[in-house]
């Protein structure tokens, strides 16, 4: 029955150095594996946003856009700045009002209501398409190359602007809640373990697995931001209940044997029986989000599924290596356990769980109601900074121009102009739309 274990504590060793040299195809794995930052790719391919937006793509060349607010420019430099613009490679085109009505058409000669969605307070919009993807890298390095030949009179708007920030944001924060998050662990394990150094072998023991994990991304292509950001901390909660499992286990068998090894195969099998079956239970709730529609949560499945075999597997190898080999350390940092056992919490449930049963179906409806009442956002910007470059021009194109968002509609080329006109006048009567613009709208305004 403890094969597994002896074996385990007899090739101690062994398993330290490949697991030392596991972790540098890990570091590999993980600095190769691409991060993305766009929600949207993890939409069905039969979703009509995902279907127009191939049609924009493969038909148009055209991946994304972004909306440029330009303020206190003449048309000559607003048109010098569209010549700099196009000189970007992965720049598709570069539109204006200027493009339509030319340099030399005074802008007070526009029509009121045109002229009010265009121009105001000396501010005006630009339409700048790429080639490729919302959130290709090469979509995102436009961005910031536009960012950096503009000066403060212009702001860059759109979906890119914003995946660009998150992008930024993400990978500036990650390594500070993580570090947060393994001093919060370190300082509760100190509480609850008898020794100072056991706490940190648990936590670099979990450390260990969070990088095979993370580098093993690799097989997957890319993953998510948003699993790149919560996969760590969560492996490092999931799984740390094991390893806690076995130190105690191997401490209890201890004073039964003077003999270590014994003591941690022992420790090993009691612990592999204890949690294969929660590890298992843990591994299919997140393999079952692989069935959503929306792929994202197949992405955070698979690689927090991965993220608990992993921790299981250095649970039951890594660690009993390293306790075994710093064992004399362990006992001589050894300490009263500080945090209490919590023996009246046990005794009060066993005496009086007919109330909390009752308690229990009292709370339920409550909790129930407050769920489905609960109000859910769908605007990533407002889980973003306002002092982010993005959220502050998609407030002033909101603040200036009304518009909070802006929509592109595909039309066969063979209708009517008048018919495009009619139909944008009808959209223009929908409510929560502010206004509409057609190429049919400007050149008749061009040459009217």
């Amino acid at each position: 029955m403890n094969v597994l274990g002896k074996a385990i504590c007899k090739y101690r060793k062994l398993i330290l150095i490949i697991a030392l040299l596991l972790l540098i195809p890990s570091l590999i794995g993980m600095k190769a594996t691409r991060i993305n930052y766009d929600i949207l790719v993890y939409l069905p391919d039969d979703v009509e946003t995902i279907q127009g937006e191939n049609i924009l793509s493969d038909d148009f060349d055209m991946g994304a856009f972004s909306v440029v607010i330009v303020k206190d420019m003449q048309t000559k430099d607003i048109l010098k700045l569209e010549e700099k613009f196009k000189e970007i490679d992965n720049v598709q085109k570069v539109v204006s009002i200027v493009d339509f009505i030319g340099t030399g058409f005074p802008t007070e000669m526009l029509p009121d209501d045109l002229k009010n969605k265009i121009y105001k307070d000396d501010e005006t919009i630009m339409l700048v398409t790429f080639k490729d993807q919302i959130s290709a890298d090469s979509t995102m390095e436009t961005v910031e190359t536009l960012r950096e030949i503009t000066d403060e009179r212009c702001k860059i708007s759109g979906m890119t602007s914003t995946v660009l920030d998150t992008r930024n944001l993400s990978n500036q924060e990650i390594a500070v809640y993580i570090v947060i998050a393994v001093a919060l662990c370190l300082f509760v394990l100190e509480l609850a373990l008898d020794s100072y150094i056991a706490p940190v072998l648990l936590l670099l023991n979990i450390g260990i697995a969070i990088l095979y994990n993370m580098g093993s991304n690799i097989f997957l292509g890319e993953i998510s931001y948003i699993t790149k950001a919560i996969s760590s901390v969560l492996q490092l909660g999931v799984t740390m209940d094991f390893a806690i499992f076995l130190y105690h286990s191997y401490m209890q068998e201890k004073e039964h044997t003077s003999d270590l090894n014994n003591a941690m195969a022992t420790a090993i099998h009691k612990t592999l029986l204890s949690v294969v079956g929660s590890s298992l239970t843990t591994i299919a709730g997140f393999l079952a989000l692989c069935s959503m529609n929306l792929t994202l949560g197949k992405d955070i499945g698979l690689v927090m599924a991965k993220g608990v075999l992993c921790g299981v597997i250095c649970v039951l190898t890594i660690l009993p290596a390293m306790i075994l080999e710093l064992n004399g350390i362990i006992e001589k940092t050894k300490h009263k356990e500080i945090l209490p056992k919590f023996k009246f919490v046990k005794n009060f449930v066993i005496k009086h769980y007919k109330i909390i049963i009752l308690l229990f179906i009292i709370i339920l409806p409550i909790a129930f109601y407050g769920y489905s009442n609960t109000n859910v956002y769908y605007n990533l910007d407002k889980s973003l900074p306002s002092d982010l470059e993005s959220v502050i021009a998609n407030n002033e194109l909101k603040d200036t121009f009304n518009m909070v968002s802006m929509e592109l509609l595909l039309v066969n080329k063979d209708i009517p102009d008048y018919t495009i006109n009619k139909m944008l006048d009808e959209i223009e009567k929908l409510d929560g739309i502010e206004w509409t613009m057609g190429y049919p709208k400007l050149s008749g305004l061009r040459y009217s």
